[in-house]
């Protein structure tokens, strides 16, 4: 199967090297030093035992036309850089290249293919004036969430910090010939890759936890074991949770897991930043809307409240604004002994 992996960071790279390890024709979209890295040396993966693999037979490219027609183009990067990608990636397309969004928050496409009272909504948070939805068609779409955690370490170097499972979905919760081939081909390649019938709530189980500690975690600059262990923080995180299940359970999402075990889990993860938290420090652009701002919007579509997520919604936002505008970042480094 021929892969484009658009996002050549740390997910990106964790799935070419071992998909080409696995024997499928694998191709990079990247750009400067990891452009030209991958190149030079192949892209270089550190598992978590500490072994190593090494795809030399991978190639990376700057233009989506040098690549040709794949298929399946696998989106690997965050939600408010998908648009800038846009339409060079429809060179990537053939009459049946699948898309998958592996992409972390509520996707554009949430409502496509839904079915019942909002089928074909637009969301304005993800895709303000519907530009993604009329460059990738509802059809090419495939759901997947992502559950491993890696992390660039040099350009065409990624360790993997922890996991190999990554769920995928048709949008409409059918069995197809195609996301089944996909399933296996992802399992042989190493990954838990099963087939959900409930992509979208599979969804809400990761963004459960991802709207309320990324966000929590850039104001305060705590650990998500810090976040989860200091009991006002702890029932912040929870408030905003509950507020979100309301509003995922009037869509019909079913959680499987309680809200209980779902912050177990996450403090079990120990002195981990989040994503959102490594990019306040390193002043990059927040991933905000798709994991925050989205579910503002669907708590007015469906006439929930939501204030809890609102308010950290409204300050986190201005934080990103702050950091933008003064073009700056903000971390907490130690005191000097003669501070």
């Amino acid at each position: 199967m021929r892969f484009a992996v658009v996002g050549a960071g740390a997910i990106g790279g964790y799935l070419g090297v071992k998909l080409a390890s696995a024997g499928e024709d694998v191709v990079f979209i990247a750009r400067n030093k990891n452009l030209a890295a991958i190149n030079a040396n192949g892209f270089r993966l550190i598992l978590e035992d500490g072994s190593e693999e090494l795809a030399r037979n991978v190639r990376a490219v700057d233009e989506m036309a040098d690549a040709g027609a794949q298929d399946a183009v696998l989106l690997a990067l965050k939600a408010h850089q998908l648009r800038d990608v846009l339409p060079a990636l429809r060179d990537l397309f053939h009459s049946h290249t699948m898309v998958v969004s592996m992409i972390n928050g509520i996707p554009w496409w949430y409502f496509q293919k839904l079915g019942g009272t909002h089928d074909g909504r637009a969301l304005k948070s993800v895709d303000p004036d519907g530009t993604i939805a009329a460059h990738i068609e509802a059809d090419r779409i495939i759901g997947a969430v992502v559950y491993p955690a890696a992390e660039l370490l040099a350009p065409g170097v990624v360790k993997v910090i922890e996991g190999n499972r990554f769920t995928l979905g048709e949008l409409d919760g059918a069995k197809t010939a195609r996301i089944e081939a996909l399933s296996q081909t992802m399992i042989r390649a190493g990954f838990k890759s099963p087939v959900s019938r409930d992509i979208r709530s599979e969804i809400w189980l990761k963004l459960w936890g991802n709207l309320s500690f990324n966000p929590i975690s850039a104001l305060t600059h705590a650990t998500l074991e810090d976040i989860c262990r200091y009991p006002p923080t702890r029932e912040l995180a929870a408030n905003m949770m509950r507020e979100a299940q309301a509003v995922a359970e009037k869509l019909g999402v079913d959680f499987k897991v309680s809200l209980d075990k779902r912050i177990a889990a996450a403090a079990a993860v120990g002195a981990h930043k989040t994503s959102m938290l490594q990019d306040v420090e390193h002043g990059r652009v927040l991933e905000l809307d798709a994991l925050v701002g989205s579910v503002v919007e669907l708590g007015r579509i469906t006439e929930t409240l939501t204030p809890t997520i609102a308010a950290i919604y409204a300050a986190t936002s201005l934080l990103a604004k702050t950091i933008s505008d003064r073009r700056g970042r903000l971390a907490v480094q130690p005191r000097s002994a003669s501070q």
